[in-house]
């Protein structure tokens, strides 16, 4: 599909990041076609042990096999509780990993959200979700609802208010946090308090002109994110008939869902269908906050954590959790 929207030259990035984005494309071996992804996959993705995510004893670290999707294998759930917190329940946070569908597991990425969870006391649980293209869709999204409703049906075992769980997620994983908020309101399923959705992957259709503009310059650029849709949508892609809880950015009725934080990068490919997405929750009478990051690219505040753009960002997130948990 092409936009017909005129499509200037790409904003410019913010200078700080811009020579981390120019190394990381100088690194990157985008994937050519779907047939590429298994074998090279587990090349791309580090490890992160759990002595790492324990934060020297903040959290303890466990594993946990679930009940996965009906017909489906079992789920393996990450959960990092806090050790320092002495109330009976607290709030938890669920999240859904980066890797355009394709790449990655439990542990990418979470790092940043144990940043976030630890100043205000929350419960992390991060699921290991089912990869494309040996898994397409609704494989991913199933997985992601199914540990939605294990935290919430366990949620006496872990010292969480399952009235107090907020999905979040981070590319690949942002569309899939909001995947399940509309999978839980059509099926009458858990009620989340929030969602938050950072740079989040919500169009199959590829053509915004942020997606244009970034080819060939963004860390995840258009050429990547259409490998990343063919591997979960196959053919399906770009075309007619797929579904919002593949792709969020079809749904036709955002009403009732639980307020949202979404950020993203202004010279990133995703930037369009996010503003996009804020809007039209609002027009749905939602509540959603929105954050533009000026020149910042996909994934800056993980690969360039100490820049001046990626200290607010990482501040505006932790300010509107504790607002949103304060409500």
């Amino acid at each position: 599909m092409t936009n017909s929207l005129s499509v200037g030259p790409p904003p410019p990035f913010d200078a700080e990041i811009e020579p981390v984005r120019a190394a990381f494309r100088r690194l990157i071996t985008p994937w050519e076609d779907v047939a590429s992804i298994p074998a090279d996959r587990r090349s791309r993705l580090p490890v992160i042990s759990d002595e790492e995510l324990s934060r020297a004893g903040a959290f303890t670290v466990a594993e946990r096999i679930v009940a996965g999707p009906v017909g489906a294998p079992d789920l393996p759930l990450l959960i990092c509780r806090p050790t320092s917190v002495a109330t009976t329940t607290r709030p938890a946070l669920y999240w859904m990993h980066p890797g355009g569908m394709i790449v990655g597991d439990n542990r990418t990425a979470l790092d940043m959200v144990l940043d976030l969870a630890g100043p205000l006391g929350l419960v992390v649980v991060s699921v290991e979700y089912r990869l494309a293209p040996e898994n397409p869709h609704p494989a991913p999204v199933e997985d992601c609802y199914a540990g939605l409703q294990w935290i919430v049906e366990h949620a006496a075992e872990l010292d969480v208010d399952p009235e107090r769980v907020i999905v979040a997620g981070g590319s690949a994983g942002g569309g899939l946090a909001a995947a399940v908020t509309m999978l839980a309101r059509e099926r009458g399923g858990p009620t989340l308090l929030a969602q938050m959705l950072f740079s989040p992957m919500l169009d199959d259709r590829n053509d915004t002109p942020s997606s244009l503009q970034m080819a060939g310059l963004d860390i995840w650029d258009h050429q990547m994110n259409a490998v990343g849709w063919k591997a979960l949508l196959g053919d399906a892609a770009g075309g007619p008939n797929v579904p919002p809880y593949a792709a969020p950015a079809r749904a036709t009725d955002l009403a009732g869902l639980p307020p949202a934080f979404i950020d993203v990068g202004s010279a990133e490919t995703f930037r369009d269908e996010a503003v996009q997405y804020a809007a039209r929750l609002w027009q749905a009478g939602g509540r959603a906050e929105l954050h533009v990051w000026a020149g910042g690219f996909h994934g800056f505040e993980r690969s360039a954590p100490d820049a001046a753009i990626s200290k607010d960002a990482r501040a505006a997130k932790a300010r509107w959790l504790l607002r949103t948990l304060a409500g």
